[in-house]
């Protein structure tokens, strides 16, 4: 039952709830924040905390579960993870001061993309709000959308416009948003949530959250987006000519600007968005495309096996010294790019830092740069080690969350600018040099923040002890007094020290009782009448006296003022550093990109990687190429064998087959890593690299199966193939390894066939394609385009010798018994399979003459499952013991099976391929 009247605290409580209706609302009470009715349920299930009931009134008993102030940030951060949204309500007045209900505000409302708190976020991946607008109507069949990405803890603000959901998807799985907002009508149609959710995948939901319809309309978006940039036209950023882009990007600075909180202070507006200054489009065809399946396929940041961090390529690149430096490399190797300019640019700077000169006849692309200064990359790394996370550090302070020691962290790493820049004065390649053109040195934010702030402030921001002295006069002043009161506090203490003739009397201070006197007991009766008993401890008593009193309230007052003027003082300060918010995050967005590039120099440094040529041809040359990750993970006496490889227009299809763990699978992804490197602007592990432009690669790889969503192993595969034959170009790269092996062996041989036949025809795309198909190494006799490869091998004594060297012609084994055998399959297994092997091996001796027969020119379809019953019954058939009229009877039904289904011309045999 409910009081309509109910007590002051449940109405407080039910108000800020009803302002909040979507959040948990985490309601502060003294030490502990409790949370009431559905939302202490939805918390004790989500948490694991006990739910426990709290009575109101005689009627009024509400269900209630809490957790510690101290710790809230723990519980907090799961609750995000679940697709949460979190509003934070805190006491706006000491209680030991207010007689009746302390004043409670909603301070921070949290959702899954709003978050900025330091707890709370991974340091080397971005954490982003997708804003998606799609044309109206919005068919999926049919999308044309806008695209806007916020990264409220970095000021990243951005957006783009795309067609097509299949380039939406591969846009969302890039970014991995952990909330989208999208218009309330198609936020309410549960025809897009599931495919929004399956499409970004993880195991962590993507919350969805709604903004009115009339926000999204470009007219709208386009006078709060001017508002917010302080900008009476949006020309300067490029947006004016896309209306979707406009849109998202108005509809997510809606949706921020939605969950911001008054000032509690003065009721105005928090600082909350200032450092969203800048909107910057993009556009998705500047860069390469990568598909879900590549991502993962290649491992590029997480291993595809345990789904970890440790072993991808992006733990081998991360030679970074910054947070901020992490994030980018991170955002580098997902989007590669496609101006061949910004490429050149990044492998100048990239050799530049990397100082060391080129092997004999592998120099430089014409007009790169020189070896010059050896100590330039070591020095530079130098500076950038320890530099806190500048992007961060500003996000905190636009949102006014920063405490007095992240300022203090923000200067100390602008300190270093001057001898960033000193260092980089001379540099040849002309990224390093815009860059140092372009980094501001901040002069005057670091001696404000010099002037203002102590070397080691509280992490609280209202206890005082923030600003320096000299800073503010006001502030000295009550100091000063507050100084002067305890200084009379200490001729109080000795002249009743005199008075009562008691030694050892001290005056002290604590929370709870203020200032008083402490008396031993050894001296108690020599206490005046006018000391009033207020506390007994362990040996001694505890008093006050009026004239305590009055100092008490006047030491405390001045302190108070003071503290309060520091506090107005420093959130002065940040918000004059909020207003250099550009500057700011221009400087850290260039720190960033200078610990990128000399992470990749560091890496190609230490790991031998050479520069790349990379050009619009349509040639992959590759010498001596090794697969960066497997080769540093291999035991430390044994060797990775490096492969050379070319693919061009003429040579575009490479069918490279070879024995199981003879290394087609590495061989196929390093070619595929090395082409990304390229794109990336990184050296490549090769003694030499020649890459042709790819605008997108392809990877179907292993088996996988989507269970929850009902597609097996083979859908799964057939569905990856389905998408690279629909979306490859003559420009991509396509990398195939195993096609067509979750289903039977001539299914699985035919559907490969018919796969690389597409590939070199109608695509023309460039592929490597592995297969322990040896049928298919009949396809370069058909295919002019297309060529034969194996990985070596050598047979001694029995014994199986994988040499990982990739030579020309094709395999006539898999030596998947030798395997087997490795692994530890009992011999009586291995024995047994080898007896079955030469069984079928004698049926195959039969079977592939006839399907060569076929390949020369007749078509024998094998989809028809009558013809290929027909087939088996010939190959069966014991001829020798088969009297001439039994013969003819079966001639004569196998015709009238194959007529009924119309596959046999009444002039004679099968049907000529067209």
């Amino acid at each position: 039952m409910t009081d309509p009247q109910g007590t002051p605290m449940l109405r407080q409580y039910r108000e800020l709830k009803r302002r909040y209706p979507d959040a948990l609302l985490f309601y502060r009470l003294g030490d502990f924040y409790e949370l009431f009715e559905q939302d202490a349920q939805t918390a004790a299930r989500e948490l694991n905390l006990v739910l426990t009931s709290r009575r109101f009134s005689k009627k009024v008993c509400l269900p209630m579960c809490g957790v510690p102030y101290r710790t809230v940030t723990g519980y907090v951060a799961r609750l995000l993870e679940r697709g949460y949204k979190v509003a934070l309500a805190e006491q706006m007045e000491d209680a030991r001061r207010v007689k009746g209900l302390v004043r409670r505000e909603v301070v921070r409302v949290i959702t899954p993309g709003t978050v900025v708190e330091e707890d709370l976020l991974p340091d080397k991946s971005q954490n982003f709000l997708a804003a998606l607008v799609p044309r109206i109507p919005y068919p999926i069949s049919n999308l044309q959308f806008g695209l806007a990405v916020v990264d409220l803890s970095t000021g990243e603000f951005a957006a783009t416009e795309g067609s097509g959901w299949a380039v939406l998807a591969e846009e969302l799985q890039r970014l991995r948003p952990s909330e989208i907002v999208l218009p309330a009508s198609l936020a309410a149609d549960k025809a897009w949530a599931g495919p929004l959710q399956a499409e970004i995948g993880g195991e962590r939901p993507v919350r969805l959250s709604p903004v009115p319809d009339a926000e999204v309309r470009p007219e709208a978006a386009r006078a709060r987006l001017a508002a917010h940039l302080g900008s009476a036209s949006l020309a300067g950023c490029g947006m004016e000519d896309r209306p979707l882009a406009l849109a998202a990007a108005g509809a997510a600075l809606c949706y921020l600007q939605a969950n911001q909180i008054a000032d509690p202070l003065t009721g105005g507006a928090g600082p909350g968005l200032a450092h969203l200054r800048a909107l910057t489009p993009y556009r998705l065809a500047d860069y390469m495309s990568l598909d879900a399946a590549t991502r993962r396929n290649l491992e590029l940041t997480h291993t595809l096996r345990e789904g970890r961090s440790e072993g991808s390529l992006l733990s081998l690149l991360d030679c970074t010294k910054t947070a901020m430096g992490a994030r980018l490399l991170r955002r580098w190797l997902q989007q590669p790019l496609l101006d061949l300019a910004r490429i050149h640019e990044r492998l100048d700077a990239v050799q530049e830092l990397v100082s060391s000169p080129p092997l004999p006849g592998q120099g430089p692309e014409e007009g790169s740069i020189p070896e010059r200064r050896p100590f330039l990359r070591a020095d530079l790394r130098r500076l950038l080690d320890g530099m806190y996370d500048v992007e961060r550090l500003v996000g905190r302070v636009g949102f006014g969350t920063a405490n007095a020691r992240d300022l203090v962290a923000l200067r100390r790493s602008l300190a270093r600018i001057p001898s960033l820049k000193a260092l980089l004065a001379d540099v040849r390649s002309s990224r390093l040099r815009a860059l140092n053109a372009s980094l501001d040195d901040l002069a005057d934010v670091t001696a404000l923040l010099g002037r203002a702030l102590t070397e080691t402030p509280p992490i609280l921001v209202r206890e005082g002890g923030l600003i320096r002295p000299g800073y503010h006069p006001d502030l000295d002043a009550l100091r000063h007094t507050a100084a002067e009161g305890r200084d009379r506090l200490a001729a109080f203490e000795a002249a009743e020290r005199e008075r009562t003739g008691i030694p050892n009397l001290r005056v002290r201070y604590n929370e709870v009782l203020g200032f008083y006197i402490e008396v031993t007991k050894s001296h108690l009766r020599k206490v005046p009448a006018d000391y009033e008993r207020r506390a007994t401890v362990r040996g001694a008593e505890r008093f006050v006296t009026a004239g305590l009193k009055a100092r008490e309230a006047e030491i405390l007052a001045a302190k108070d003022r003071a503290d309060d003027l520091e506090y107005e003082l420093f959130v002065d300060l940040r918000r004059r550093v909020a207003a250099e918010a550009d500057r700011l995050l221009a400087a850290a967005r260039v720190l960033a990109e200078l610990d990128t590039l000399a992470a990749l120099a560091e890496v190609a440094a230490r790991h031998g990687y050479t520069r790349p040529q990379v050009d619009d041809g349509d040639v992959i040359d590759i010498r001596e190429g090794r697969h960066p990750v497997v080769e540093q993970m291999l035991p430390g006496d044994e060797p990775f064998v490096p492969n050379d490889t070319r693919l061009s227009a003429d040579e575009r299809l490479l069918i490279i087959t070879g024995p199981n763990m003879s290394g087609k699978s590495v061989l196929v992804r390093q070619v595929a890593i090395i082409v990304l490197l390229a794109q990336m602007g990184s050296f490549v592990p090769a003694k030499a690299a020649r890459i042709g432009l790819a605008d997108r690669i392809f990877t179907r790889i292993g088996a996988s199966d989507e269970i929850a969503q009902g597609r097996s192993t083979f859908l799964v595969e057939m569905s990856e193939v389905a998408h690279i034959l629909a979306h490859a170009t003559p420009r991509s790269l396509v990398i195939l390894d195993e096609v067509g092996r979750g289903t039977s062996t001539y299914d699985g041989v035919s559907l490969a066939w018919a796969v690389a036949t597409e590939l070199h025809d109608r695509v023309r795309a460039r592929t490597l394609f592995a297969t322990h198909y040896h049928e298919l190494t009949g396809l370069p006799g058909q295919l002019p385009h297309a060529r034969n490869y194996n990985l070596a091998v050598v047979e001694r004594d029995g014994q199986v010798i994988l040499m990982r060297r990739l030579v020309p012609g094709g395999a006539d084994k898999s030596y998947g018994l030798h395997v087997a055998r490795l692994a530890g399959v009992p011999e009586r297994v291995v024995a047994h399979a080898q007896e079955v092997m030469a069984r079928l091996e004698r049926r195959e001796e039969r079977v592939v003459p006839a399907v060569q027969e076929v390949e020369r020119g007749l078509l024998l379809p094998t989809d028809d499952q009558e013809v290929w019953a027909v087939v088996h019954e010939l190959y069966g058939l014991d001829i020798a013991n088969l009297t001439p009229v039994q013969a003819l009877v079966t001639l004569n039904e196998w015709q009238g099976r194959l007529r009924t289904g119309g596959r046999i011309e009444r002039g004679g045999a099968c049907r000529k391929k067209r």
